[in-house]
């Protein structure tokens, strides 16, 4: 450490209400892993600077930025790519800022940028009402709002950005701003979709639904060689669910868990989840429409708490695992799509990757393009992801080739090389502009110009700012 950044982190000390944590301090590795999910991710950051309010994040970013000091931003940490954490640079830590406040009456919430789904979740289900939010509940607010947030309630509310009515955000000079439609709408625009590019968003203001608390779910397993079959029929009942039934896709291996009979326990399949959010009688149709087109191996139908759903699948992800991901947008589930699914599942080694497939429309499709920068088409009937997981190195790296081979042959019969930016790994800018589309990017890259002409926030799905 230079003599300079030793007499601007003494003076940084004196101003900063947060936490400071450096590589010498005890806690220092402890923190870290706490702060990062992706155990592939090995960087080590200058230093975490864990933040308590808005005023701790201004002042973290000018200490940053006086000390020449590049930073990341960590609000979840639950991103694939790492994006929280980069080997010398300041990681400005969102975490401590967890509060979540609900006002039933007028079925709004606001919560610090560092909140998991978890603890939105909780809160806002003591008065039955929620927001889109994720599969995976120890998943950060922010960064999945920032970049969209597809959950179980997309078919009923569209994603975790429609339903921001409001941030607060640190830009790059230290301001503290508040973003919506009659405040600072440019910024309020970009950040529904746009991702960390133009701050660090403090506080979240959501719009919440009637929902729960408890929801019912419809979950049915096939087996290998009848599973295609299953996904084309489910396929076809996408377009006619209401609004109010949520549908997944995926391929997995059953879970060693009580509904699933011994003899399945860890057996590769197709599994499609319908999750009714009120009135059971859709769902049921589905269900039994389903199950009659292709006889399953087993099936598990429950009344379940809403909490409970939004941590289905956690067990699919837990902290510390490796991980590696890609995505795709599908116009349709087509035959040809199915059948490179079915082609490359025997290549699969790990019995913990699996692809899930988002079935969307109703509420989702009914927002305007141009409503939020979201890096979708809302045409876009499936997100379809891959996700590589894997204790142990070796394995890890024979299903992130298995996942890149897999989306490599989805592409020619996808929406071009498109995918929605929270699930890349990768983050090449080549797909960031596909998945934008140009239009869009550049009224992006324009508003980046005036917020970030550095580009100090870059550690993300990039946008680049506009140049004169």
């Amino acid at each position: 450490m230079s003599v300079t950044k030793i007499g601007t982190l003494a003076s940084f000390k004196e101003t900063f209400d947060g936490r400071f944590t450096g590589p010498e301090d005890d806690e220092y590795a402890a923190l870290l892993a706490e702060c990062v999910w992706n155990g592939d991710i090995d960087r080590h950051p200058w230093g975490i600077a864990s933040c308590t309010t808005a005023s701790d994040v201004a002042t973290a970013i000018r200490f940053a930025r006086d000390a020449g000091l590049e930073f990341t931003v960590r609000g979840g940490g639950h991103n694939f790519a790492g994006s929280c954490v980069a080997d010398g640079a300041l990681m400005i830590d969102l975490g401590p800022m967890c509060d979540v406040h609900v006002d039933p009456a007028g079925k709004r919430a606001t919560c610090g940028g560092g909140t998991r789904w978890l603890q939105l979740d909780a809160a806002t289900q003591e008065f039955g009402l929620a927001t889109p939010g994720g599969f995976v509940s120890h998943t950060g607010v922010g960064g999945l709002t920032l970049g969209g947030g597809l959950g179980w309630l997309s078919r009923k509310a569209g994603l975790s950005a429609d339903n921001v009515i409001s941030v607060e955000i640190v830009t790059a000079d230290g301001r503290v701003l508040r973003a919506s439609k009659d405040e600072n709408p440019d910024l309020y625009w970009a950040v529904r979709g746009g991702g960390g590019n133009f701050g660090i968003v403090t506080e979240f203001e959501f719009r919440l639904h009637d929902v729960g608390p408890i929801v019912h779910l419809g979950l049915t397993f096939w087996g290998l060689d009848t599973g295609p079959a299953a996904f084309r029929a489910a396929r076809d009942l996408v377009a006619s669910l209401p609004d109010d039934v949520g549908i997944l896709l995926a391929h997995l291996n059953a879970p060693p868990a009580p509904f699933v009979p011994v003899e399945y326990h860890n057996a590769p399949g197709y599994v499609v989840v319908l999750v009714a959010l009120n009135d059971t009688d859709a769902q049921e149709s589905a269900i039994h429409e389903l199950r009659a087109a292709v006889p399953p191996l087993f099936t598990f139908d429950t009344p379940i708490p809403y909490t409970q759903l939004q941590q289905m699948f956690n067990d699919s992800a837990p902290w510390g695992i490796r991980g590696y991901e890609k995505a795709i947008y599908l116009t349709e589930l087509s035959d040809a799509a199915i059948d490179v699914i079915a082609a490359h599942l025997p290549a699969k080694a790990s019995p913990i990757s699996f692809i899930p497939i988002f079935g969307l429309g109703g509420a989702y499709a009914r927002h305007e393009e141009n409503d939020s920068a979201f890096a979708g088409r809302r045409d876009i009937r499936f997100v379809f992801n891959i996700a590589a997981l894997s204790p142990d190195a070796e394995t890890f790296a024979a299903d992130r080739a298995w996942a890149r081979a897999l989306w490599a042959d989805l592409v020619p019969h996808a929406a071009g090389i498109a995918g929605y930016v929270n699930f890349m790994s990768d983050l090449d800018p080549e797909r960031i502009l596909a998945s934008y589309g140009k239009d869009k990017y550049d009224r992006l890259a324009a508003i980046k110009a005036v917020y970030d002409p550095d580009n100090v926030f870059h550690f993300n799905a990039n946008i680049a700012p506009a140049t004169q």
